[in-house]
């Protein structure tokens, strides 16, 4: 029986095999482990968090407000345990009128250091912002029982206190406190921000306005980006009848801030005061526009609207200060109550009995002008106007036939100054 021969071993591709098997271990270790996958994205190196502070503040040295609160809140992140840092954001989230969030960055800052003075401070900034007085007092007072030199808590207190009395929750010797405490903080700090709008603050309260502006303009020349700073020196110039001068303030702000509706409301209520009614009613609309829930807002788009002699659109605007209800634009509006004491509010309601009874509705202009002269008989402007409502309902009455002509025709009516 023949064997089969055996075929002699092929060293040569033996040899070739294996160097390719070595080749192949060798680039799966070395090389692949070397080389990024496709779409994952390269590490980048961690900055600091002190770099990100010093960033922040330079941010907010510029003006730019929300990428330094992005910067903080980044900073923040990188190192979470610094209450230092809650306190830097919270500090420009009231600048940028970002109250509630300033509130719990603050309390973030009291939860890492519960005795932490500027903590207390700023939350009871942020406070005052939100009307809420008596807290913000209470937080003022333990910020300045664990440093009574701290300048920055002096400086918060003015404004809360002007803030209080502003609002009938405090007494005018609340005013002659926050004069002591602006001299406090001019004592300890007298070239710090705060400190000068501090001072502002007060003055301008007690009616010293050319000492205000120059208090305000060196608060501006230490940061002339804060949009307040700017609104605030406007009110001054509109106070004296420096107009131009505050159109430029209040435009000024409208840029650094164009979300908040002050700058505009404030330059409507100037342009009024000049007899621009145009750009006044312009500038209401924005106002709205920025807060549509405002009533406030919406009295002062009726008045212009009147102005300009929208009768059926200033009836709308100025119901919901009058009725309140659901806005065409499905904003539920709060009424403002007629009371005493209160020259806005009045010019709202007699510029609604004025629009009524040009669209001829005197069933409920007539009720308008019987509630002005019972409610503010002492209000001589408001009583004049309620008046006027009367005289002009009589005259509707006594029309054989109204026709457009006779109803855009203006007729005598005592005006307020805007």
């Amino acid at each position: 029986m023949n064997k089969k021969k055996r075929d002699r071993p092929n060293w040569f591709r033996i040899i070739v095999l294996c160097l390719i098997v070595l080749a192949a271990a060798y680039i799966n270790r070395f090389v692949v482990a070397d080389i990024e996958p496709l779409g994952v994205p390269s590490p980048t190196p961690t900055i600091s968090a002190e770099t990100l502070i010093a960033e922040a503040q330079n941010l907010f040295g510029q003006g730019k407000l929300l990428p330094a609160i992005d910067t903080y809140q980044q900073a923040i992140v990188s190192q979470p345990d610094n209450p230092a840092t809650h306190i830097m954001l919270a500090r420009v989230l009231v600048f940028a009128g970002k109250y509630k969030e300033a509130q719990t960055a603050a309390e973030d800052a009291l939860l890492l250091n519960p005795n932490s003075s500027m903590a207390f401070a700023v939350r009871a900034w942020a406070l005052s912002f939100q009307g809420e007085y008596l807290e913000a007092e209470t937080d003022i007072k333990r910020a300045l029982e664990l440093d009574p030199n701290n300048a920055l808590a002096h400086a918060y207190y003015v404004e809360i206190l002007v803030d209080s009395f502003y609002n009938g929750l405090g007494s005018f010797e609340g005013v002659e406190r926050a004069i002591e405490e602006s001299r406090v903080a001019q004592a300890l700090a007298p070239d710090l921000l705060e400190t000068h709008r501090a001072r502002g603050y007060v003055l301008e309260a007690t009616g010293n306005y050319e000492e205000a502006i120059r208090e305000y303009e060196a608060a501006i020349a230490i940061n002339a980006n804060i949009a307040d700073l700017h609104l605030a020196i406007g009110r001054n110039y509109r106070i004296l009848g420096i107009y131009d001068k505050a159109v430029d303030s209040f435009t000024r702000a409208d840029a650094l801030n164009p979300q908040d509706p002050n700058p505009d409301l404030l330059l409507s209520r100037t342009y009024a005061t000049i007899g621009e009614y145009g750009k006044a009613m312009q500038f209401a609309e924005s106002a709205v526009a920025n807060d549509p829930e405002d009533t406030n807002l919406r009295g002062n788009l009726g008045v212009m609207y009147y102005r300009n002699s929208y009768w059926p659109e200033a009836v709308k605007e100025l119901s919901y200060v009058v009725k309140g209800g659901l806005s065409d634009d499905g904003h539920e509006m709060e009424f403002i109550n007629l009371v005493p004491d209160s020259p806005r509010i009045a010019e709202y309601y007699f510029t609604y009995g004025l629009a009524l009874s040009r669209t001829n509705q005197c069933g409920e202009a007539l009720q308008i002008a019987q509630l002005i002269i019972s409610r503010i008989p002492a209000d001589e402007l408001a009583v004049d106007n309620a008046n006027a409502i009367v005289n002009r309902c009589q005259e509707n009455l006594n029309a054989p036939l109204s026709t457009p002509e006779a109803e855009s025709t203006p007729q005598a009516e005592s005006t307020p100054t805007p």
